[in-house]
């Protein structure tokens, strides 16, 4: 056999030149390059913490299979993995709802689907896995009579309680989101033009929102009570602070306790679907809905408006077949 030249020609040189791909080594790493780039893409806290918090809960779950996630890589992760020791897991062991593991899951594809993009793992172990089929349920609204309940039980005496009432109010007349509302400051109020600009949308759509004669009133008296704080924030603690979502959502639950409302969560959520099947069953439309709620399709509006409408309940007292028969008890 002929001794090689031991000088390299051009190919080996080409070779030697050539960046070899190194994949991310850990779970740890890729997480952080993984939030680094929500805060590049400017991704609102909230939904960054999601991705962190279902992201932490998995591992954690990983661990108690006695898998050892210090040393696992992402570049390991098959699609079988998430079918086994993620899906399989969560439904069977954990004993987790549909909604719960659909939750974790939208969390891990995002995950992956910007380590693949990014070419830090060579394959996307989510190619072919989808969300978990899961049964519709109704909506939950609240009635009239809860409405009435909870609208009495902030102390109009506090601050507090003028600040809670007019939130109430705001929820039930626009059906914005928890961190919307919070998230509203002063100067979003149009007077003139009798609208609220929401800013922190999901969407990162600004809109308005109209608001009707008694808002306006309540929200005058309650800036008269608020007098000039530091924080711009339209609703504050009584430290004038800003009010935190969570701080909203606490205060609406333990009204929601106090009033002794039973079968549905006392949210601003719920209010938003209430907001919404009243809206729909006082003749508002699809297009009216989705501008004011701030949804960028109509998927979830025209489920408001199949769920709450009238035509339909309103037409079928005409065409039921139960017309047909002569002798119906108690006709």
């Amino acid at each position: 056999m002929s001794r090689r030249k031991n000088e390299l020609n051009q190919r080996e040189i080409r070779i030697m030149e050539t960046k070899v791909k190194t994949y991310v080594e850990s779970f740890a790493a890729a997480l952080d390059l993984f939030l680094k780039d929500c805060e590049v893409r400017n991704l609102r806290p909230h939904t960054i913490r999601y991705y962190q918090n279902e992201i932490h809960a998995c591992l954690n779950q990983l661990r108690e299979q006695g898998i050892n996630v210090e040393t696992l890589s992402p570049v390991l992760v098959k699609q079988e993995h998430i079918k086994e020791n993620v899906i399989a897991y969560m439904r069977h062991q954990k004993g987790l709802r549909i909604v719960t593991i659909n939750t974790r899951l939208r969390a891990l594809r995002a995950f992956f689907n910007y380590l693949f993009k990014a070419k830090h793992i060579p394959q996307n172990p989510f190619d072919g896995i989808t969300l978990l089929k899961d049964r519709k349920t109704v909506i939950a609204t609240f009635s009239k009579e809860q409405l009435n309940k909870l609208f009495k039980q902030p102390d109009l005496k506090t601050f507090t309680g003028v600040r809670d009432y007019t939130i109430l109010m705001l929820l039930l007349e626009t059906g914005i989101r928890a961190s919307e509302l919070v998230g509203i400051s002063i100067e979003d109020i149009l007077w003139e033009d009798e609208l609220i600009i929401i800013r922190q949308s999901k969407s990162y759509r600004q809109r308005q929102v109209p608001i009707t004669k008694p808002m306006r009133q309540q929200l005058k008296k309650y800036i008269a009570i608020r007098g000039s704080i530091e924080t711009n924030a339209l609703f504050s603690t009584v430290d004038s602070n800003p009010l935190s979502k969570r701080g909203l959502q606490n205060q609406i639950k333990k009204y929601g306790n106090e009033a002794g409302i039973r079968g549905v969560r006392c949210s601003p959520h719920t209010f938003r679907h209430t907001f919404a099947k009243l809206s729909v069953q006082n003749g508002a439309n699809i297009f009216e809905l989705q501008a004011i709620l701030g949804h960028t399709s109509f998927e979830i509006v025209k489920t408001y408006v199949n769920l709450f409408g009238n035509d339909v309940r309103d037409r079928h007292r005409e065409f039921s077949p139960l017309r047909m028969l002569d002798n119906l008890i108690n006709p």
